[in-house]
Formats: C-alpha cells, structure tokens, sequence
C-alpha cells in the first residue's frame, strides 16, 4: 500500500516532523497530527518521504468536500419546494390580488399575482406528491387509497377556482368531474 491511500488513523513518519496520525484525507491532501510538536499539518498526498508505520485502509470510497457538497446540493435539489415551470395567463403577468376585509377600519393586502399564482401551483405540487405516497404506500390497502383519493379529487375540485390564471388548459384543476 501506498502512502498516497491511506485511511485516516494511519501513522506516517516524516523526515523532518516525525510521527504522525492521519486525521483527515481530502483529493490531494492529508491532515496530520504530529506527536512531537503536536502540530497539525496539512501535507501533500504524493509526497514520497513519508515512511508507513501502521497503515489503516479506507473501508469506503474516500469521500472529498467537492463529494459532500454535490451530495448535499443534489439533495436539496430533490427535496426543494421547486415546482416546475408552469406559465401563469399573459393577462395576469404584473397584476395583483387584493384581499379586502369587511372590516373597512382595517387595511386590506394585496399579493403581487406571481407569488399568489405560485403558491397555488405548489399546492397542487403537494396534492400530486401525497397522491403518489398514498398510492405507493405498502400499509394501505385499496380500500384506504381509494377512500384517501376521494378527498384529493375534492380538493382539486376545489382549487379549479384558479384555472382562470393558467396559460394552457393541461396545467389546470381537475375535480372529480373532469371538467372546470
């Protein structure tokens, strides 16, 4: 084994340093803790200097913070509250959605229409995600997923109120009727 693929724990002895532990392994780097003058190095992997006194062999693939970061983006990707593009009705862009209390002693709060629009688009996100959980779950039986579906069926008649601000008719509500 090379001293280039070592694992963290292994002890190395430098020329100059001395003895030293492997804390942690990056792409072209290690972090060494040395005994002698208890300092913490960072030294290059190809260095050939090194001598081997107890070797510790990576029991995974060594992961490096590029890795972690693409690990972490690539999950908040698949988790994140993005919907996907769907165009709001040209007549709506730049508009407004003005709530008015009955209460005329209070103030009324307008929404600019884009962020009202994609509040509903992610609701009806949210409807397809607990459809898909509620058809795949494995302690439902098709009883219970029907009696489950009914209720999502409702809520997107419900929400067929909003079809007016889609652009295309295929992006909107659908209720149990199938029809607007």
């Amino acid at each position: 084994m090379s001293a280039s693929d070592l694992a963290p724990g292994s002890k190395l002895r430098h020329p100059k340093f001395g003895v030293g532990m492997i804390l942690s392994v990056d792409e072209k780097y290690y972090k060494l803790y040395f005994y002698d003058s208890e300092e913490i190095k960072t030294l290059g992997r190809d260095y050939d200097g090194f001598e081997i006194e107890e070797a510790k062999k990576p029991d995974f693939p060594i992961l490096t913070q590029k890795d972690v970061e693409k690990a972490i983006k690539d999950a908040l990707i698949q988790t994140s509250e993005r919907a996907p593009i769907i165009p709001l009705g040209g007549k709506w862009i730049g508009g407004s959605v003005v709530l008015n209390p009955g209460d005329e002693g209070l103030q009324s709060k307008e929404i600019p229409m884009d962020t009202f629009f994609h509040k509903v688009v992610m609701v009806r996100e949210k409807l397809r995600v607990l459809e898909q959980n509620i058809n795949n779950h494995s302690k439902l039986d098709d009883e219970d997923r029907v009696h489950l579906q009914q209720y999502i069926t409702r809520c997107y008649g419900s929400l067929t109120t909003f079809n007016v601000l889609f652009a295309y008719k295929e992006d909107q509500f659908k209720g149990s009727g199938g029809k607007d």
